[in-house]
């Protein structure tokens, strides 16, 4: 087994705060993303320094993924990459972007659209095909995990229900409405509860 340490694509804070750094739920996504995936702005760091550095954000996609004006949601089993967040509740897919999608060692828009669907096609198996579409980015300063990553929010359009674990770090798969999942709110990662917070103004 190899001992080389994950890469993680990743902006300066600096960067985040120049273009108007925020906390919470932002739907102007062409406002940031481009800039992000401009190849002279990010660069991959080892990941166990990149969690330990505040003035980097990890890029992070993060998949919810919609079917029948359902969403799907699952528990983070024991499994989980990011131990800080085991057993919550979720409504997103996603994950760290790694140097292994570029060999060129930086990131643009087309790659960058290429690792979310490998992220997906990793993480979850589906019966059938999807569209998606970026809407947000997400950012919380106020917790240890969301102040070295930022999400860019992908909703996820599928053409039929039938949906299975890819992970052992995925558990519980199902489907649920929005009104559903906000009443066990408090169950959720804090991503997710951004996200349902703001649901209704991303699916306008």
């Amino acid at each position: 087994m190899s001992n080389t340490e994950e890469q993680v694509l990743v902006v300066r804070r600096e960067l985040f705060d120049a273009l108007g750094s925020f906390q919470g739920l932002c739907p102007r996504v062409g406002d940031y993303l481009p800039t992000f995936l401009d190849r002279k702005n990010n660069f991959f760091v080892p990941r166990s320094a990149a969690e330990e550095d505040p003035t980097l954000k990890q890029l992070i996609p993060y998949a919810v993924f919609l079917h029948g004006g359902k969403i799907l949601h699952y528990t983070r089993g024991a499994k989980s990459g990011e131990k800080r967040l085991v057993a919550k509740s979720s409504i997103g897919i996603g994950g760290h972007i790694n140097d292994t999608d570029d060999c060129g060692g930086h990131f643009d828009e087309s790659i960058y659209h290429n690792a979310v669907r490998r992220e997906i096609s990793e993480e979850l198996r589906l019966g059938g095909g999807f569209s998606e579409r970026a809407v947000a980015l997400i950012n919380d300063d106020s917790t240890e995990v969301g102040s070295v990553h930022l999400g860019v929010v992908h909703l996820v359009f599928l053409e039929n229900g039938e949906v299975g674990a890819g992970e052992k770090a995925i558990a519980e798969l199902g489907f649920a409405t929005h009104e559903e999942l906000l009443a066990r709110r408090d169950t959720f990662e804090t991503w997710s509860q951004i996200v349902l917070d703001g649901f209704a103004g991303l699916t306008a």
